[in-house]
């Protein structure tokens, strides 16, 4: 089935929660944010390690299109579960801050995406290091294992070059980039984005969610409230891409000034979007919740001592919660439903959820 074919949630009637989706219902409906891919693949057949089938890719997100080294962002990580080979992130949770854009990527090739993500930034700042502070890459990972050839680690520099050079306002959704091999609920899997414009009351404030979800035991998946198994046929196939430690790597991002204390509270709600998937976050899998802020936070005083912080009111968080938690569900659909079948190594199939069955949910 052709990625055209499919329907994100709310093409099929589903609508989670109460808030208004933004204009493109995507992570990028944050101002200045924008999202690029690279998808590898190659081959077919038997799995020949390191050779092949290939069925991977990275995925960049980036806060904004200028200098991240020279304009960071406010930001955080919250650690749901830290079965996770991801980098950069003591960093990120000490200083509070993202001068790097942001990758995902398979399990084995965090390294080399790292290295790739280092040298784009020297490339872009010849002082960095040297002068200057060293930048921080933040990359995140989820296990393709079971459509992909792991050990080949196929993704390298200029793929990650390309998915940072070529990031866009409209984010590809399915089998691209990091999703490529994703497997979630025993179906094929991918990425999936959401957003949501909060009141005038509370500022008129964008939050968007991007997710990679590899989670999840068949048969969990829950759709809008109503077990998906409710409503199909007994599995033929019932060990089909089950990884009982799959995890997910969710990216939130908002144009409110939020603190790095106050995203960390917000990434703290993304695991209720989660859950209402049905995942239960197991013993083995690496769930990260990756979160920032476009708006600038920083004005420094005449005296140069003292930093004086522009930050929404605690009070007004609430509404947040509740954009995040209504972006992580939705984003992680979307990537389900935008999925197509793929054959990987071995001839494993990682099978899209039956739209049919899909609009029986509406």
């Amino acid at each position: 089935m052709s990625s055209a074919t499919r329907k994100r949630a709310r093409e099929i009637g589903i609508r989670i929660g109460s808030l208004t989706p933004g204009k493109l219902n995507a992570i990028s409906d944050v101002l200045g944010v924008v999202v690029g891919h690279t998808t590898l693949i190659k081959g077919s057949g038997q799995l020949i390690p390191g050779k092949g089938p290939i069925r991977t890719g990275v995925t960049a997100i980036l806060p904004h299109q200028g200098n991240l080294y020279e304009e960071p962002v406010t930001g955080t990580v919250h650690i749901i579960n830290g079965y996770g080979k991801a980098v950069g992130l003591a960093q990120l949770l000490e200083l509070g801050r993202i001068d790097c854009p942001i990758l995902i990527t398979s399990t084995l090739n965090v390294g080399l995406v790292e290295d790739a993500v280092t040298e784009y930034q020297i490339r872009e700042n010849p002082q960095a290091g040297i002068s200057k502070k060293t930048p921080n890459p933040i990359v995140a990972e989820c296990h393709d294992g079971y459509l992909n050839d792991v050990q080949g680690r196929h993704v390298r520099t200029p793929h990650v070059i390309n998915a940072i050079q070529n990031a866009r306002k409209e984010v590809q959704e399915g089998c691209v980039g990091a999703g490529t091999g994703m497997m979630a609920y025993g179906y094929k899997s991918g990425i999936g984005t959401a957003s949501r414009i909060l009141s005038p009351k509370h500022g008129g404030f964008i939050v968007g969610s991007l997710v990679v979800p590899n989670c999840g035991r068949q048969g969990d998946l829950i759709v809008d409230g109503v077990r998906f198994t409710n409503l199909q046929k007994e599995e033929t196939n019932p060990d089909r891409g089950s990884v009982e430690g799959g995890s997910i790597i969710v990216v939130v991002a908002t144009d409110a000034p939020l603190s790095s204390r106050q995203l960390q509270r917000l990434a703290r709600r993304a695991v209720i979007g989660i859950g209402r998937t049905g995942s239960v976050v197991s013993h083995g899998s690496g769930d990260f919740v990756i979160a920032f802020s476009t708006a600038s936070q920083e004005e420094q005083t005449t005296e140069s001592l003292v930093v004086n912080r522009t930050q929404l009111k605690e009070s007004l968080l609430t509404p947040f919660f509740g954009a995040v938690v209504e972006t992580t569900e939705e984003a992680i659909l979307n990537a389900l439903f935008m999925a197509t079948t793929l054959t990987g190594r071995d001839n494993h199939i990682g099978e899209a959820l039956p739209m049919h069955e899909l609009s029986l949910l509406k």
